[in-house]
């Protein structure tokens, strides 16, 4: 199937700055992240006007606002709506049996890689999916992101529903992508009208994501900068 899929619009080293500057700012923001700016607004003028403006439109939205007021609003946005949510096999399953096995397959792909994730992270939050297609293995990567493309489209949808200051993110993630294919768009139709489904049930071995793993935890592992800088593929070991 990922044979047939076409190749990306973008060379690679365009993919790994588009990829691994919204992995950095689609996290829960902080000071680290307010560092960052000059250089991720330095590299999106490396991109295609309309993904570096994409991007940009967030930076400008990152430093014009209060470091606490964005918190929050990050907090309001990710944390406490279904269709605004960061972790891809959500859309698809919620939190259903099913999604479990959803979960254990991304695991599987990192490790086709070469790659373990620590436990202390979900392995289908986009923030990890976008670190390790830049980072790792971009056609692996993209892969997840195609096979996840219409809870990708719903979350861009629902973000630019709320006038997100998140929403123009994803737009340059998508913009990196194919466009909808005739099932996609169906499979967003039906995503859209009746949302993730709901059974309750556990997710052993993996978290249940009640919270947003960029917020900071008294465990949460610090990452380490890499070239760009970003901060390496988050819990990997070779």
């Amino acid at each position: 199937m990922t044979a047939r899929r076409p190749r990306p619009a973008l060379p690679p080293d365009q993919l790994t700055i588009v990829w691994q500057s919204v992995s950095l700012l689609l996290d829960y923001p902080d000071q680290d992240l307010l560092r960052r700016a000059d250089l991720l607004r330095s590299a999106s003028h490396r991109l295609p006007l309309a993904i570096g403006d994409s991007i940009r439109a967030h930076l400008d939205h990152l430093e014009g606002t209060p470091l606490p007021e964005l918190q929050a609003e990050y907090v309001e946005t990710f944390d406490t709506r279904r269709r605004c949510n960061l972790f891809l096999t959500y859309f698809a399953h919620g939190d259903t049996r099913k999604r479990g096995m959803a979960l254990l397959r991304f695991k599987q792909t990192y490790l086709r890689a070469g790659f373990e994730l620590d436990d202390a992270e979900l392995p289908d939050h986009l923030c990890v999916v976008l670190e390790f297609a830049a980072t790792v293995d971009q056609g692996l990567g993209r892969d997840l992101m195609l096979d996840h493309r219409a809870g990708l489209e719903l979350l861009r949808i629902s973000l630019r529903d709320l006038a997100s200051p998140w929403a123009s993110l994803i737009d340059a993630v998508t913009a990196t992508l194919p466009p909808l294919r005739g099932e996609e768009r169906d499979a967003v139709r039906r995503l859209a009208a009746e949302g993730p489904p709901e059974e309750e049930v556990g997710l052993a071995p993996f978290a249940n994501p009640q919270f947003s793993p960029g917020a900071p935890t008294a465990t949460s592992a610090v990452p380490e900068p890499i070239s760009l800088p970003m901060p390496s593929f988050p819990g990997a070991r070779t």
